[in-house]
């Protein structure tokens, strides 16, 4: 094998295919980045894969190749080289059982894996359709931030993706916060009814990093449980994920349709107030906020501790109210809300607020709410 690329265009692809590579692989080929140089459609590219039995990774980059052929070399240790090399041409041949990498004056020599024990990269489901880039990862980063971290309750570390005609609704919860997204799409079948839980952090790495293509094609196999597939591709890039097994929540009941009161902030003021006032929050204590017309007091620290008080101008339209939240979730929140004016909506101090942003047209329904759960406060 043998071929010439850019640096810059080689590195982005070995590090977009090395991102998921596994630290302590169950196989040793697991740590591998497979190259396939060759023609491939009439167009002379390498064809780059990462797979760790869950997630599979795929790039294609048109290269001048010279022979084509097939390695298999560490993908972590590839990526820092080719990130590191001079802004040249590089070539990469093999040279016997190994791979040299020169650029400029710089050359490295890798050893391979063999690429026979590596095992099949899972073919990729079906396009069920298409949505814009950049839409796509805004919402998604908009849920991911309220997927739960914790592994032994796998369903809480997934986003529930819900598709209905052309309609996606993405949902993520912890069980102290609930993110909801609706968005548009291109559906290949206008009929398309389609749920799947796909693990968050999967789902954000792969979503932000498809943006340099105009749109996502969404490949959903319809497995059972967990033996279910995932795809996405776009910009030359394809990535797929098995979908998570259990039982996601039933949201939409934890969502109220009716509020006693509603108030709007200036977010960025909102932001900044939270910041301050919770440095003088232990950890897990929460910031105490009351609302009343015009004005919005936010306080934490009590008794002996320290303690901060800041006002912030509020306009509020219903009954005033005093309530508790978690500093980070609620900074969370009103930052993916993305809009200049925060929304809030309560019933009362001990049930659930929905947060969301101002829309553009008043009465418009809002794309993206965050739950929050109250912070119940003693004596």
């Amino acid at each position: 094998m043998k071929f010439r690329v850019e640096r810059d265009v080689l590195a982005d692809a070995v590090a977009w295919t090395a991102r998921t590579l596994p630290t302590r692989p169950s196989v040793p080929v697991l740590v591998g980045v497979l190259l396939d140089a060759g023609e491939f459609d009439g167009r002379q590219q390498v064809r780059l894969a990462g797979f760790d039995y869950e997630v599979s990774t795929q790039a294609a980059v048109d290269v001048e190749v010279d022979e084509p052929g097939q390695v298999l070399v560490p993908g972590k240790l590839l990526a820092e080289i080719t990130r590191n090399l001079p802004p040249q041409v590089v070539e990469v041949a093999t040279d016997g059982p190994k791979v040299v990498v020169s650029c400029g004056s710089a050359k490295f020599t890798l050893t391979t894996m063999p690429v026979e024990d590596y095992p099949t990269l899972p073919e990729m489901p079906g396009v069920s359709g298409t949505v814009g880039s950049d839409a796509f990862a805004a919402a998604v980063s908009q849920v991911a931030v309220a997927a739960g971290r914790d592994d032994t309750l796998p369903m809480l570390t997934g986003v529930r993706v819900e598709i209905e005609g052309e309609t996606i609704t993405l949902a993520s919860t912890d069980r102290y916060r609930l993110a909801v997204r609706e968005l548009t799409w291109k559906p290949e079948n206008p009929e398309l009814s389609a749920v799947a839980l796909v693990p968050a952090k999967t789902l954000h790495d792969t979503a932000k990093s498809l943006t340099s293509g105009a749109e996502v094609s969404v490949a959903l196999s319809s497995g059972d449980g967990g033996e279910g597939m995932i795809g996405f591709e776009g910009g030359g890039r394809r990535t797929t994920t098995r979908l998570l097994d259990g039982e996601f929540p039933k949201y939409r009941a934890l969502l109220p349709d009716s509020f006693n009161t509603v108030a709007e902030v200036s977010r960025s003021e909102f932001v900044e107030a939270v910041k301050r006032v919770s440095l003088v929050a232990e950890r897990n204590t929460p910031l105490r906020l009351a609302f009343s017309q015009g004005r919005l007091v936010l306080e934490a620290g009590t008794g002996e501790d320290a303690q901060a008080v800041e006002v912030l101008e509020a306009d509020l339209d219903g009954e005033d109210i005093q309530i508790a939240f978690n500093s980070g979730f609620l900074l969370d929140g009103l930052g993916a809300i993305g809009t200049d004016v925060a929304r809030l909506h309560f019933t009362t101090s001990t049930k659930p607020a929905i947060l969301t942003g101002k829309p553009a047209e008043e009465g418009a329904p809002a794309q993206y709410r965050y739950l929050i759960m109250p912070v119940r406060l003693s004596g």
